[in-house]
This record gives C-alpha cells, structure tokens and sequence, in this order.
C-alpha cells in the first residue's frame, strides 16, 4: 500500500515540477525581461494623460442619397434585418418591436399601449424624421442611450438611406424629402 502512495506522490511532484519547468522556459523564451530604467534617456517623461475616448465619426446628411434611394433595396433589407421584431403593415400587430407603418414623421413612441423604452419614450415630442431614422438605423445605442433595440445598425449610407426610403414608403401621404 505504502509503494502505491508513494508512486501516485512521486507523480504529482514529477508534473508539477514539469510544469514548472515549461512555464520557466516558455516564460524566458517569450518575453524577455523588462528594462529597470531606459535604454535611451530623452528627458523627463511627458505627464501622464486619460486616455482620449474615440470620437464617434459624424454621420453623413441623408438628404442627398434619398433621391437616388431604391425602394425595392429597402424592402428587402427590411425583410431581412427588421421583420424579426417588427411589423410593416398598415394595422399590423405589434411584434417584439412596434409596428412600423407610416413612422416617417411620426412621433417617437407614437403606437399606444406599446411598452417603449424610457429612453424613446423621452423622445415622444420629437418626430422620426429623416436625419434621426439615418441617426438611429446607423448605432440605435449611441442615438438613443439606454433603448432596448439589441441591433448593431446598418453601416452602410446608401442601405440606410434605401431602408428610410422604404419606411417612406409605408404612408398613404409619404413626407417629403429633404
């Protein structure tokens, strides 16, 4: 019995000692030690500074690339990125998202009895104009802090632009462009 305790002890020791050995060697063979002082002495070090948050790149107008915007684009985009959640017809039921008809000047959390988000919600006064639908489709979380929209948005300006040119689409009196 005491050689059986013997042999699984003698083991463990022999595999830790293994591996401490290849985390040595690998640590050698990797990162070479780090200088106490510097190679090149250029003065004193600059103060530190918090680092600088990346500006967020301004969004380019709307307006422009609606003229030239496809419809046909837009539906199929909304298809395939939106339909999941949301509903594009005119008295549609509302699915994880509202229902989308007619939204182009309409007021932000305009469908009654909608559970929005208190962020859009705060928004109820303004209206989902052209440049705030671009704003949104674009980042949903930076246009609107604290929505419960899980969607990473739409990169692209000109899919933007067909997707609102779409949404336009869904009124019996579409907005005019810009």
């Amino acid at each position: 019995m005491s050689l059986e305790f013997n042999k699984a002890a003698a083991a463990v020791l022999t595999a830790g000692i293994t591996f401490m050995v290849a985390g040595l060697v690998g640590d050698f063979l990797v990162s070479p030690p780090r200088l106490h002082q510097a190679a090149i002495a250029t003065g004193a070090p600059p103060p530190a500074q918090a680092p600088a948050t990346p500006a967020t790149p301004a969004l380019e107008p709307i307006g422009p690339l609606l003229a030239a915007a496809n419809v046909d684009n837009g539906r199929s985009l909304s298809q395939r990125l939106c339909a999941s959640c949301h509903n594009f017809a005119q008295g549609g039921p509302n699915g994880v998202g509202p229902n989308l008809y007619d939204i182009v000047g309409s007021p932000h959390a305009r469908v009654a009895g909608f559970n929005y988000s208190a962020a859009n919600r705060a928004l109820a006064d303004k209206p989902w104009d052209y440049e705030a639908l671009n704003a949104f489709l674009a980042r949903p979380a930076t246009a609107m802090p604290g929505t419960r929209m899980a969607f990473a948005g739409i990169n692209s300006a000109q899919q933007r632009a067909d997707v609102i040119a779409f949404l336009r689409s869904l009124s019996p009196n579409p907005k005019p462009l810009p």
